[in-house]
């Protein structure tokens, strides 16, 4: 994780929205691969494992559902980068694994994970 020190309040909500969606998909039996993978063409929140699955995860977080929620806030430019920065995090295998998108939107505190939600 960051240094706190230097975060803005947003930065540290949001670094609290992804502990909080990590959280629940461990609780899930998800496991950890990477987290906040940056490259030229985007970043990746975090990148999970499904049993064989790669699972790349956008966490959105927004103090309410109202305004169509979070999830409503991932429009195509962003869904772009998601897949860009996919992309590139599959380079490093020859042949790469299943994959998928998911979403964990976080409404006013109420946490929803959306499964498959960015057809790539």
């Amino acid at each position: 994780m960051k240094d706190g020190a230097t975060r803005t309040a947003r930065q540290l909500a949001g670094d609290a929205g992804e502990d909080a969606a990590l959280a629940h998909l461990q609780e899930q039996g998800l496991v950890l691969v990477e987290r906040n993978f940056s490259c030229r063409g985007g970043e990746l929140d975090l990148v999970m494992r499904d049993g064989a699955t790669v699972v790349f995860v956008e966490v959105r977080r927004r103090a309410s559902g109202a305004f169509g929620g979070a999830a409503a806030t991932i429009g195509r430019a962003k869904q772009a980068r998601l897949q860009a920065a996919a992309n590139t995090w599959l380079q490093r295998y020859r042949m790469p694994p299943a994959c998928r998108f998911d979403v964990v939107a976080i409404d006013g505190g109420v946490l929803s994970w959306l499964r498959n939600a960015i057809v790539g």
